[in-house]
C-alpha cells in the first residue's frame, strides 16, 4: 500500500511531458492501465500498474489541497469519466470518444490527463503526483476527506449565484464566453461523433458486401460464369479497399480532432466549475461586508475580521484563477490547431494511399476488359 500522503512540496523525478499510458488491460470487470513514465536521472523508466479508483485516489488529493492560498482558482485537468466495460448504448453516447471499443483513446485521455498534472506549476507539487507514477504499489483506500468540491455540493445547487453578476469586467466576460463555449464545443463533439459512428458503419457495410461477392465465385468451366466470378473476385477486393480506407479514415478522426473535440469540451467544463467556485466566494464576501456593516459594536470586531478572511482569500483565488484562465485559453489555441493540423495530415496521407490503390485496380479492370 502507497505511504500516507503528507501537505508539503515535492519534486517529480520523471520527464512529465514523457508520460505514457501504454495500454488498458482487462482483468474481469476491471481494466489495468499500464503507466511508463521516464526517471529524470536518465537511469530508466518506472513501470506503474493504475486502475481507474487510482485515478480518483490522485484527483482527490489534488482537489484537498486546501492550505494553498488561491487553490479553488485552479482549472483542475479533468479527469475522464469512467471507461464501462459491456456498456449499454446509452452510457457508450454519454461517453462520447471514449466509450468507443478501442481503448487507445480511453489511454490517450487518461495519459493528457497525467500530462497536464506535472505541467502545472500548483498541482505537480503535490506529493500525491509523485507516489502515483513511481510507486509499484497501488493507493491505499483512503477514507475520503471533505475537500473544498465537497463543500461547496450545496452552493452547486443554488442556481442564482450562476446569474450573480460579478465585479470584476475580466471575469463577467470570461463566464459569459465560457456559457456560450462550453455548449457550442460540446454540440461540436457530439456531431464529429456521429460523424465517426457513421463512417464506421460504412467501412462495416463495405466489409459485408466484399464477403458477399465471393458467394458469387463458381468453379464451372463455363467462359461467361468465370468471367463473371474474376469479375466478382476483383469487385471484392474493391470494396474491401474502401473498408480499409473508411476504417483509416475513422481511426484518424478519432485519434486527432474527435479526441481534441473531447479534450476541449470537458475542458470548458472545468473552466465553468472553476468560475463558479469564484463566484460562490465573491457571493461569501458581499455576505460577509453586508455582515460587519450591520453588525452591534460588541460582534464589529469579530465580523471585520471574517470579512477581511473572506477578502483576503477572494484575492487569492481571483489572482490564480485570472492567471489560469490566460494560460487555458492559449494552451487550448494550440491544442486545437494541432489536432487540426494532425487530422489534415493523416487525412491526406490515407487519401494519397487509398487513390493509389484505388488506381491499381482500376487498371486491373481495364486490363480484364
Amino acid at each position: 500500500m502507497m505511504e500516507e500522503v503528507k501537505e508539503g512540496t515535492s519534486t517529480l523525478s520523471v520527464h512529465g511531458h514523457n508520460i505514457k499510458v501504454t495500454e488498458a488491460v482487462k482483468d474481469g470487470d476491471t481494466l489495468t492501465f499500464l503507466i511508463v513514465s521516464e526517471k529524470l536521472s536518465g537511469t530508466g523508466e518506472y513501470h506503474v500498474d493504475r486502475t481507474y479508483d487510482d485515478f480518483e485516489w490522485l484527483q482527490h488529493h489534488l482537489f484537498s489541497q486546501e492550505d494553498v492560498p488561491g487553490i479553488q482558482g485552479v482549472i483542475f485537468p479533468p479527469l475522464p469519466a469512467k471507461a464501462q466495460l459491456n456498456a449499454s448504448a446509452k452510457v457508450t453516447k454519454q461517453l462520447g470518444f471514449l466509450g468507443l471499443e478501442e481503448w487507445q483513446p480511453y489511454c490517450t485521455a487518461l495519459q493528457t490527463f497525467l500530462r497536464q498534472i506535472t505541467a502545472h506549476c500548483i498541482l505537480s507539487k503535490n506529493k500525491a503526483v509523485e507516489i502515483f507514477l513511481t510507486s509499484s504499489d497501488p493507493p491505499g483506500r483512503q477514507r475520503v476527506k471533505k475537500n473544498i468540491f465537497n463543500r461547496l455540493s450545496q452552493a452547486v445547487g443554488e442556481m442564482r449565484k450562476e446569474g450573480h453578476k460579478d465585479v470584476d469586467e475580466f471575469f463577467q466576460t470570461k463566464r459569459d464566453h465560457n456559457l456560450a463555449l462550453t455548449g457550442y464545443t460540446k454540440a461540436a463533439a457530439e456531431r464529429f461523433l456521429d460523424v465517426v459512428l457513421t463512417e464506421q458503419k460504412i467501412a462495416m457495410a463495405c466489409g459485408h458486401f466484399s464477403a458477399a461477392l465471393h458467394l458469387c465465385v463458381e468453379t464451372e468451366e463455363d467462359p461467361d460464369k468465370q468471367a463473371f466470378s474474376k469479375a466478382c473476385v476483383k469487385l471484392s477486393e474493391v470494396f474491401d479497399s474502401m473498408k480499409k480506407n473508411m476504417t483509416s479514415v475513422a481511426e484518424n478522426d478519432v485519434s486527432t480532432l474527435g479526441l481534441g473535440l473531447d479534450l476541449e469540451s470537458r475542458y470548458q467544463e472545468a473552466e465553468k466549475e472553476m468560475l463558479f467556485r469564484r463566484t460562490c466566494k465573491l457571493v461569501e464576501l458581499e455576505t460577509a461586508k453586508r455582515n460587519a456593516e450591520k453588525a452591534k459594536p460588541v460582534k464589529k470586531a469579530a465580523m471585520d475580521e471574517v470579512k477581511k478572511a473572506a477578502e483576503t482569500e477572494f484575492d487569492h483565488i481571483s489572482k490564480v484563477a485570472k492567471q489560469e484562465v490566460v494560460s487555458f485559453q492559449a494552451a487550448r489555441m494550440e491544442m486545437l490547431r494541432q489536432t487540426l493540423v494532425q487530422w489534415c495530415e493523416k487525412q491526406l496521407l490515407t487519401a494519397k494511399e487509398s487513390a493509389d490503390q484505388f488506381n491499381q485496380q482500376l487498371q486491373a479492370f481495364r486490363g480484364m476488359a
